[in-house]
């Protein structure tokens, strides 16, 4: 348990915060005194994870969206504006592999629907919130990035990753003086227990042997030979969230046990 408060008095959003390392991000968080907006279109995991933060004693709500939309974005962040009367800290956590595959067998659609699912929500929610912390004169984001950007049969998820990473250096610029920071976390393999599915149909047998492949590459290219915990991605997340990276913006950092993208 944090014994710091870094982050008293503060309102945090939290997107793909049903599960894995958006929710270890969450509760830490809260720990550490914000007032929580658990973000994600699944709506009976987010509350599901919001009563889990509750009991925990954290101020957590809950905020049902679909983030790949850019009115899911706006509406998302207008509420929470809204209700709560600031925005301090956006994590920028949706997004993740649905398929595993050499590129030339993705389906058009299959690269649309990677796309959709690990690009466009960090884009809107950055389009979304910037405005409102302009007016305040302050806040950090924390989009989250993957080493996957040299990794393979994730091609689609790779380029949509990689350009999480170059919208944050592109946006740090246009930042500059405004009092708003904006940083990338990277992470490696990760333990997680998903509880939403990557697609709802079965995978298949060249799926399941992409994954293997995935799983083999990620602990070869990983020096510290094992995948991490959620808690370690939080701490960098709430790391570059709090005022201790007051003098950090536009970064990637890579926390994936000696990996780098």
């Amino acid at each position: 348990m944090p014994i710091c408060r870094r982050f008293e008095n503060q309102v945090a959003v939290v997107t793909g915060g049903a599960q894995g390392v958006g929710l270890a991000t969450a509760q830490r968080l809260a720990e550490e005194g914000a007032t929580v907006i658990v973000a994600d279109r699944a709506a009976q995991a987010t509350q599901d994870a919001v009563d889990r933060l509750r009991a925990d004693g954290a101020d957590a709500h809950a905020a049902i969206f679909d983030l790949e939309q850019c009115e899911g974005a706006t509406e998302l962040y207008r509420t929470v504006s809204d209700q709560f009367g600031r925005i301090d800290v956006a994590v920028h956590n949706v997004g993740g592999t649905i398929w595993a595959k050499p590129y030339w067998d993705y389906t058009p659609d299959e690269i649309v629907a990677e796309i959709n699912r690990s690009l466009w929500p960090t884009l809107w929610c950055c389009h979304a919130v910037v405005p409102y912390m302009l007016a305040a004169g302050r806040g950090s984001i924390v989009n989250i990035g993957s080493v996957a950007t040299r990794g393979v049969n994730r091609v689609p998820y790779a380029a949509a990753k990689g350009g999480v990473a170059a919208l944050t250096a592109a946006l740090s610029l246009e930042l500059e003086t405004s009092g708003v920071r904006i940083n990338c976390v990277a992470p490696g393999g990760v333990n997680v227990t998903r509880v939403t599915p990557r697609d709802p149909a079965p995978m298949s047998d060249a799926v399941k042997a992409g994954f293997a492949g995935v799983m083999e590459q990620t602990m070869r290219d990983t020096p510290m030979a094992r995948f991490g915990e959620p808690e370690e991605l939080a701490a960098a997340i709430c790391f570059f969230a709090s005022e201790e990276a007051s003098y950090v913006t536009g970064q990637t950092l890579f926390v994936a046990g000696g990996g780098i993208g």
